[in-house]
């Protein structure tokens, strides 16, 4: 784009400050702020880089004020309605929606790099067998530069692609390894002539001693939960990939570190916290008191799934997800699954309609309803942040594919504001 740039000033002296505006495409314009400490000799303070652009993208704009999500311009409803998880991977990776041509060969390359080198599935069984999913996920990915040397170059664009499709393909490999070693059962292989997600659906369930059929609705809501979680801007694993790449590093290290970013509970173990809130709820005679304590700030107790940090409307991924909640349940809902949605709708209702809330801008997000559907199809919640992973991998690499190709992308350097002791002098030890 054509950048419109002008001066900012300092108002009192009239002093060219040596910033620039920089207008964007859609939402707020960045002031270039490279120049201040060399004119000014100050940094800017932004604790949790709330008001800081770290990078110009043209993958994925939120407008967290209307609610709106958009990747490469097409907005989520469009795609949550009309597309296919590999479709959207490729539009992220590529900028464009695929030809048939192009979505029928960029399909096939996933399909073939499914399979995971034999001595990976020995790595497994390093890990206890009681060890996080996520731990196990996050060790596997890291060490794939090692087998996967020939595809590192980062400067080398058919590196990247090769490694690109490496990565979306085995990731479900990956996390269907890690849970069978949690259950202690055999490790099943990928089937190619399963789509995407329910390749990972047969590699999650099925067994050796006996015969799986893929069911074809859990199947569309992974597949939906997938594009939604596909990608979501410069959150905190997104960012943490971004600043990971920038050292030059191996693109698998740096979707490692996105990966161990993404545990924290304050990200990826959202939806987790949800079912654990509904849980500690239980019923609906008791909503009105949890209501209250979640209101208490001397109170401990918090409403999980509602509110967001870039979101101050609602989360539009919530409105789609919401629809095939009642889907799944309706058709694939175990008897202890059903009560949770329902207090799960009863805890929206009453919240949404709740002054606090509403002067809040407490609405649900997409983790209110996204664990109800992890755990109607089986998966425990120790697997639902590695269900994210699969998912925002696609996300992480387009975005670590933008990162390298920017000119403007240099090693990532945060600095600070130092508030320690002023200079002093070193006291011996007899003398303290």
């Amino acid at each position: 784009m054509n950048e419109k740039t002008f001066k900012i000033t300092n108002q009192e002296s009239g002093k060219d400050l040596g910033l620039e505006r920089k207008d964007a495409v859609l939402g707020p314009s960045v002031v270039d702020i490279t120049a201040l400490y060399r004119e000014q000799g100050v940094f800017t303070y932004d604790p949790g880089f709330g008001a800081t652009a770290c990078c110009s993208s043209t993958i994925t704009y939120i407008d967290g004020e209307q609610g709106v999500l958009m990747y490469r311009g097409y907005p989520i409803e469009q795609l949550a309605a009309h597309s296919t998880y590999i479709e959207v991977a490729y539009l992220l990776m590529y900028g464009e929606l695929p030809t048939q041509e192009e979505l029928t060969g960029f399909d096939q390359s996933i399909r073939n790099h499914t399979m995971l080198n034999e001595s990976f599935l020995r790595f497994f069984n390093g890990f206890d067998h009681d060890a996080h999913p996520m731990a196990m996920v996050s060790g596997i990915v890291a060490c794939m530069s090692a087998f996967y040397h020939d595809s590192t170059d980062i400067q080398d664009a058919a590196h990247r692609d090769v490694f690109a499709h490496r990565i979306i393909a085995k990731i479900p490999t990956i996390a269907a390894a890690a849970f069978k070693h949690s259950l202690k059962q055999p490790f099943v292989y990928p089937k190619n002539e399963l789509d995407y997600c329910s390749n990972l659906l047969h590699m999650l369930f099925s067994v050796p001693t006996g015969s799986y059929e893929v069911d074809p609705i859990a199947a569309e809501a992974l597949n939906l939960l997938f594009i939604l979680h596909a990608d979501h801007e410069q959150n905190c694993s997104t960012s943490t990939v971004r600043l990971a790449g920038s050292s030059g590093t191996n693109p698998y290290s740096a979707i490692s570190a996105g990966i161990s970013a993404l545990w924290g509970p304050a990200h990826g173990g959202a939806n987790e916290a949800v079912i654990n809130m509904l849980e500690e709820v239980g019923s609906s005679e008791n909503i009105t008191q949890y209501v209250a304590k979640a209101k208490d700030k001397n109170d401990p107790f918090r409403l999980m799934g509602f509110g967001h940090r870039v979101y101050k409307n609602h989360d539009p991924r919530a409105t789609i997800i919401r629809k095939m909640c009642h889907r799944v349940l309706e058709k694939l809902g175990r008897e202890q699954d059903t009560p949770l949605f329902e207090l799960a709708l009863e805890l929206e209702q009453i919240a949404l309609k709740d002054s606090y809330f509403i002067e809040k801008n407490l609405y649900p997000n997409v983790d209110f309803y996204s664990g109800i559907i992890y755990q109607a199809l089986g998966i425990p919640k120790s697997m639902f942040t590695v269900m994210f992973a699969i998912a925002r991998t696609v996300g992480w690499v387009a975005q670590w594919r933008e990162m390298v190709r920017d000119p403007e992308t240099r090693i990532g350097r945060p600095r600070q504001r130092y508030i320690g002791p002023a200079e002093r002098n070193y006291i011996p030890i007899t003398n303290r």
